[in-house]
């Protein structure tokens, strides 16, 4: 197996496939919107591109390749976001609005009551005053501060790696936590992860109030949902939305334009603003079914905003994760075991190149294969396919539908750690 440069991508295409049926092809003006053929809003099928403050050091596992200066297939436009960026720690609590943004058993693992799925509605009151006393404002080392929540009783909390490292390249040894009661305490910096964006933190004493934990593959588009953080300083903000897309393909970058993380996110339209990064984002009944991480924004830079587009990642990776880093300290990434090719209009994204021994090859995949459906989503671009593989765990057996010589093949595919 080669190391895990090995397991790269070409550069991801740059806008939604295809514009929809109501607007303007690519090249046509429209009376309405002098610049409808760049307009990135017009295609709700594209994917997102966050810059991230600040800039971690380290890089993904499976970073798309460096951007050339042409657009990588003609025709599609702007990316989803023209300023994205991640809902990062909000600047100091009180501070001016424009600053970059937006578990329980002896074992240290976590655990959590079964959740329900019925979608019966509810008093939004009743459950807010239910899961308030474990969602936390993280006070960052540079004055700024992200948002958290406790998942086991003795004490751990999730919330983003941006979050940990502030305003450094650093995750934080540890870290002051404000409750919703007024109270503080100093939390410990478990580990996190720069690729998935997650990090574990832990504070001290039993018998803390837990959240519960949904099941993310249950997320349906159209379920009701809370936001739950400190957005801008404001500790304990609720807001409500819908879960507005799920399975986002969100590209999240550093100061320098590098790659960061790739997510298969929740989109979602609750507000998120720069600050709630790191809290949860619940179904109806307060049960968590991701971590608030990043917004999309049209704004300049330094004074992005809720606009109705947010990204949480989805809480069965979150946990896989966090389970990893407590147990281990550090976390895996899945891999396919393929150079991905340049991205083309269409459904497809070609496999290059397969890896010698890697899962892609064990199936029977070969060079230039096109991979038309992953796990039974459509696949249409490199990010995409990415993000759907790093969502899953190392050792899940996937259906991969692939082109070859012009005829459909299909493989039954047992995803790998990088490194393995």
């Amino acid at each position: 197996m080669q190391p895990p440069q090995a397991y790269t991508g070409a550069q991801a295409p740059q806008a939604g496939a295809q514009a929809g049926p109501a607007g303007p092809r690519v090249g046509q003006s429209a009376w309405w919107n002098p610049a409808a053929p760049s307009d990135p809003w017009r295609d709700p099928g594209s994917r997102a591109v966050i810059e991230t403050r600040p800039a971690p050091g380290g890089t993904p596992v499976e970073p798309l390749p460096e951007r050339r200066g042409g657009a990588a297939r003609a025709g599609l436009g702007l990316v989803i976001a023209v300023a994205a960026i991640t809902a990062l720690i909000a600047g100091t609590l009180g501070a001016a609005v424009g600053i970059w943004a937006t578990r329980g058993d002896g074992g240290g693992g976590i655990t959590g009551a079964d959740p329900q799925t019925e979608r019966d509605l509810s008093s939004v009151a009743g459950v807010v005053e239910q899961i308030m006393p474990s969602v936390v404002t993280v006070l960052t080392a540079d004055g700024g501060n992200g948002s958290g929540f406790i998942v086991s009783d003795d004490g751990y909390l999730l919330t983003n790696h941006h979050v940990v490292v502030g305003g450094g390249s650093e995750p934080a040894e540890s870290l002051q936590v404000l409750f919703s009661d007024g109270s503080v305490t100093t939390a410990a910096v478990i580990g996190s992860d720069p690729d998935s964006d997650v990090a574990v933190l832990q504070i001290e004493g039993g018998d803390h109030p837990a959240m519960v934990l949904a099941d993310s593959d249950k997320v349906a588009v159209g379920d009701p949902v809370l936001a739950v953080g400190a957005p801008l300083g404001l500790s304990s903000t609720v807001t409500e939305g819908i879960v507005s897309a799920i399975d986002r393909p969100v590209l999240t970058e550093n100061n320098n334009g590098e790659v960061e993380s790739v997510m298969a996110a929740i989109q979602t339209d609750a507000a998120i603003n720069p600050g709630n990064s790191g809290g949860p984002l619940t179904d109806i009944a307060g049960q968590v079914i991701g971590i608030n991480t990043a917004i999309a924004s049209t704004a300049a830079e330094g004074e992005a905003g809720n606009i109705g587009i947010g990204f949480a990642i989805p809480i069965n990776q979150a946990k896989r994760i966090a389970d990893e880093i407590i147990a281990t300290g550090t976390a895996s990434h899945t891999v396919l075991g393929a150079e991905l090719g340049e991205s083309e209009l269409g459904v497809g994204v070609t496999l290059s190149t397969i890896v010698a021994g890697s899962p892609a090859d064990d199936a029977g995949m070969e060079d230039g294969d096109v991979v038309t459906s992953f796990d039974g989503t459509t696949v249409t671009e490199n990010t995409q396919l990415i993000a759907l593989i790093r969502k899953l765990a190392p050792g899940t057996v996937v259906t991969v539908v692939y082109e070859r010589d012009g005829e459909e093949h299909s493989a039954q595919v047992t995803l790998e750690a990088a490194g393995d």
